[in-house]
C-alpha cells in the first residue's frame, strides 16, 4: 500500500482544529456557567447569610461590665474599693494560632506558667468571643510595648479595667473576704448574661454573701469596627448599672485594737451591740491577705495558707467550735435559780474536788483551785469560777433541763449572722448521744457539761449572741455584719430590721444576781479577772473561761510548763459593760491561751473605745444615777 502523508493535507488540520476548538469552548462555557451558577448563589440564595456576616465584621456587640460596689466600716472608711490597672486581654476567635500569639506575647512582657495555665483554664470555659485576659496590673512600660507591637498580634488588646482592692489587707480579710476570677462551677450556676464581661465573683466574707447586692447589672453597647477590630465609634449604648455600696457595722480601729490584744495567739474576738445585734467587731486570727486572691494567687502562697501553721484561711470566728469552758457558767447558773435547783442565796461546801452520789467508784470530779474555795453561794462561785458549785448543780438538774434553757440563748443552733458556712456548735442532751452513739448518757457527763467541757462545743460567734442576749437582759438579736445598702439606682439607704427573740425570765431579778456576780470577776476582792479591774473608769461585768485541749488523768496535774503549746488550754473571756447600761458584748478566744484572765484586757479595751467613740457627752451626762461610771469615764475622756 502507498504510504500518505499528511504534510499537506489541509483538510485533516483543520477537522483536528475544529475538534480542539470545539471541545474548548464547551470546557469554557461549562466554566462560566459554574462560575454564573455561583456567584447568582451567593449573592440571591446566601445573600442574607453573607450579609448578615459582613455586618458582624463591621458591627460588634460588646457587653459593658458593672462598677462592683464599695464596702465601708460604720464610719465611712473604705474597705473594700475599685482601683483601674491594665489588663492583657484576648478574644479566642480572633486568634489563628494561640500557642504562637502566647509565645510571640511572652516575648514582650513577662507572663508567667501559672498565668498562661490559669489562661487555658479559662479558656476552656468561656465562648470563644469572650474577652479573657491573660497579664493583669501591667505597667506603663508593659503597655507601651504592647501597644507598639498589637498589629503584630489580632484578637489581642489591652484594656483598664477596675480590679478590686482591699486598703487594710489581712486586718478584716474575714469578714469581708475576697473576690476571684469566675471558675467553671460558678459559670454553671451564675446568670452568664448579667456577668457577660465580669471576670471576678465573691468568693468568701461579704463579698460573697452580698453577691448580688454588689455586683449591678451589665450593660451594652453596639459599636462599629475596621478589618483590625479596632472600635470606630458607638452606634448604641445601654449603660451599666452599678453595684450597691454596703456601710458594715464593723468598726475597723476597734478591729485594729482586737486584732493587736490577741497579738500571735489564733482565735476569734466578737463585740456586738446588745441592743441592735451590730457587730462592730469580727476578728479571726492569724489572717491573710485577701489582695493575694484578687488576680490570681500562686500554687505557693495559696499552699502556705492552706496549710501553714493554724490555717489562716480558717474563719475561727463562724468556724471554730470550741469548749466555752467556765465562760458556760453564768448561763447554768441563770438556769440553776430559774429552775430553782439553787436558791440565788444557798451555798455550799468546795472542799477541791466533787464526788456524785452514790458513786460506788468515787471518782472525784476536781476543782481547778486544789484547795477548794470553801463556802460559795452563786455570786462567789461565779466570781472565784468554782467549778465544785457547778458540778452540784448541774446533777440537780440534768442534761436535759440544761439543754433546754441553754437553748434559748442560741447555744447548739447558727446564730443567722451574714456569712455563709457558720457552724452550729454542740449543746448535747440524751437524745443527742443516743442518736449519735447510739449510747445512754451518763450522770459524770452532766458534771463535766456543767462547766462548759466535754461534749460542749461553741463557735466565737455564738459566745458572742449569748453574751448580748444577757447583757441585753433577754433580747436575743440576729447578729449583722451589714448595717445599711446604699442603692445605685437612687441614692437611697436600705436597712434591715432586726430579728429578735426574747427570753423571758421568771424574775427579771434573777439578771440583776448575775449581773451583779459578773462585776465581781471584774472588780471583786476574789475576781479571776481582778487585774483588768484596777484603775477602769467603768464597771464591766465578765467571765473567764479555761478549755483544756487534753485530758487529764486522776492522778495527774495539768504543768503548762511541760505541755506542747498546741496541747495547752484555750483560754477565753466574755464581758460586757457598763454593767448598768450595757453597750457592747465581747467573746474573746485564744487558741493554747491557757488563761481566760489574760484575755479580759481586750474586752475592757473595746468598750472603753466603743464609748469615747459612740456616745457623746450629752448621753454620758444624761441620767447620772443611772450610769455613775459612766459619767466617770466622761469625766476621764475629756480630761486627756
Amino acid at each position: 500500500m502507498a504510504y500518505r502523508s499528511h504534510v499537506s493535507d489541509h483538510s485533516y488540520e483543520a477537522s483536528i482544529f475544529k475538534f480542539r476548538a470545539i471541545v474548548a469552548a464547551v470546557l469554557c462555557l461549562l466554566l462560566l456557567g459554574g462560575l454564573l451558577f455561583r456567584l447568582a448563589w451567593l449573592q440571591i440564595v446566601d445573600y442574607d447569610r453573607f450579609a448578615d456576616l459582613s455586618e458582624h465584621n463591621r458591627i460588634r456587640l460588646m457587653a459593658l461590665p458593672p462598677t462592683r460596689g464599695l464596702i465601708y466600716d460604720r464610719n465611712g472608711v473604705i474597705l473594700a474599693e475599685n482601683k483601674p490597672t491594665f489588663h492583657l486581654e484576648i478574644i479566642p476567635e480572633q486568634v489563628a494560632d494561640m500557642d504562637e500569639t502566647l509565645k510571640g506575647l511572652g516575648e514582650i512582657v513577662s507572663i508567667s506558667e501559672s498565668e498562661v495555665e490559669r489562661f487555658k483554664d479559662q479558656l476552656r470555659v468561656h465562648r470563644s468571643f469572650q474577652r479573657i485576659s491573660l497579664r493583669s496590673r501591667l505597667n506603663e512600660d508593659e503597655v507601651a510595648r504592647l501597644s507598639v507591637n498589637r498589629h503584630r498580634f489580632p484578637g489581642v488588646d489591652i484594656n483598664a479595667r477596675l480590679s478590686r482592692h482591699y486598703p487594710y489587707g489581712k486586718l478584716a480579710a474575714h469578714a469581708v473576704g475576697y473576690v476571684g476570677r469566675i471558675s467553671e462551677r460558678e459559670l454553671a450556676v451564675i446568670d452568664e448574661g448579667n456577668y457577660r464581661g465580669t471576670t471576678h465573683i465573691g468568693k468568701t466574707g461579704l463579698e460573697k454573701y452580698y453577691e448580688v447586692e454588689l455586683h449591678g447589672q451589665v450593660g451594652r453597647q453596639k459599636v462599629e469596627v475596621n478589618a483590625q477590630g479596632r472600635v470606630l465609634r458607638v452606634l448604641d449604648k445601654v449603660a451599666p448599672v452599678a453595684g450597691n455600696d454596703l456601710v458594715l457595722n464593723l468598726d475597723i480601729e476597734m478591729q485594729q485594737i482586737a486584732a493587736d490584744g490577741l497579738g500571735e495567739f489564733a482565735g476569734a474576738v466578737i463585740a456586738i451591740e446588745p441592743q441592735s445585734g451590730a457587730v462592730v467587731v469580727f476578728v479571726s486570727k492569724p489572717e491573710f491577705d485577701p489582695n493575694l486572691f484578687v488576680h490570681g494567687i500562686s500554687h505557693k502562697d495559696y499552699d502556705a495558707l492552706q496549710h501553714g501553721a493554724y490555717k489562716p484561711l480558717f474563719n475561727r470566728a463562724i468556724f471554730g467550735q470550741y469548749p466555752p469552758g467556765s465562760t458556760f457558767k453564768p448561763f447554768v447558773g441563770l438556769a440553776g435559780i430559774e429552775q430553782h435547783r439553787f436558791g440565788v442565796r444557798e451555798s455550799l461546801f468546795c472542799r477541791g474536788h466533787y464526788l456524785l452520789p452514790d458513786d460506788a467508784t468515787e471518782r472525784k470530779y476536781r476543782d481547778w483551785k486544789k484547795q477548794g474555795h470553801g463556802t460559795v453561794d452563786l455570786t462567789k462561785a461565779i466570781e472565784q469560777s468554782c467549778d465544785v458549785y457547778f458540778y452540784e448543780l448541774a446533777y440537780r438538774m440534768g442534761i436535759d433541763s440544761m439543754h433546754d434553757f441553754l437553748a434559748k440563748f442560741g447555744f447548739g443552733e447558727k446564730t443567722g449572722i451574714d456569712l455563709l458556712g457558720e457552724r452550729r456548735g454542740l449543746l448535747p442532751s440524751t437524745e443527742w448521744k443516743k442518736r449519735k452513739y447510739g449510747k445512754v448518757w451518763y450522770p459524770g457527763e452532766t458534771l463535766i457539761a456543767g462547766i462548759g467541757q466535754g461534749y460542749m462545743l461553741s463557735t466565737p460567734v455564738q459566745l458572742a449572741v449569748a453574751t448580748a442576749a444577757l447583757a441585753s437582759r433577754g433580747k436575743k438579736i440576729v447578729p449583722r455584719l451589714l448595717k445599711e445598702v446604699h442603692m445605685s439606682t437612687d441614692d437611697t439607704i436600705k436597712e434591715r430590721d432586726p430579728s429578735i427573740t426574747m427570753i423571758k425570765l421568771r424574775r427579771d431579778s434573777h439578771w440583776n444576781t448575775m449581773f451583779s456576780a459578773m462585776k465581781k470577776v471584774v472588780h471583786g476582792k476574789w475576781g479571776t479577772a481582778r487585774a483588768t479591774g484596777w484603775g477602769m473608769d467603768f464597771k464591766m461585768a465578765g467571765k473567764t473561761g479555761t478549755a483544756q485541749v487534753f485530758g487529764i488523768a486522776q492522778d495527774e496535774e495539768y504543768d503548762e510548763e511541760t505541755v506542747a503549746k498546741k496541747l495547752r488550754d484555750h483560754g477565753l473571756f466574755i464581758g460586757f459593760g457598763p454593767v448598768k447600761k450595757p453597750v457592747l458584748a465581747v467573746a474573746v478566744v485564744a487558741e493554747n491561751g491557757e488563761h481566760g484572765s489574760a484575755m479580759a484586757p481586750i474586752a475592757r479595751d473595746l468598750i472603753k473605745r466603743y464609748i469615747e467613740k459612740n456616745m457623746p457627752s450629752s448621753t454620758l451626762f444624761m441620767d447620772t444615777k443611772e450610769m455613775p461610771e459612766v459619767k466617770q469615764m466622761a469625766h476621764s475622756s475629756h480630761a486627756h
